[in-house]
């Protein structure tokens, strides 16, 4: 009788740790499609972020570009001011009725 209850014994000690390793096998599989699924996430936003800042560096050249372009443009622009003083003078002076 003795030799029956060592060998149920050994029988439920190896169903045991073959119950407890599948339990972890299964852990093990969750956990890493969890790691796998957070570094596509990780994935995805860091290439989200390389194309944002890609398209701020184009969009603050552009800016530049076009700050340098109306910079230009206004220093070749002369003021109209002395023009208009000099039109409205001679508008007096000789087209005015004496």
């Amino acid at each position: 009788m003795k030799l029956w209850k060592w060998v149920l014994g050994v029988l439920a000690l190896l169903g045991g740790t073959a119950a407890i390793a599948s339990t972890q096998n299964k852990k093990k599989k969750e956990y890493d499609k969890k790691v796998k699924d957070n570094n596509d996430k990780i994935k995805k936003v860091k290439t989200k972020t390389k194309e944002a800042t890609t398209k701020k560096a184009a969009a603050k050249a552009d800016l530049s570009k076009a700050k340098k372009k109306t910079t230009h443009t206004k220093s070749q622009v002369k003021h109209t001011s002395s023009a208009k003083k000099t039109t409205k003078n001679f508008k007096k002076k000789y087209r005015g009725k004496k």
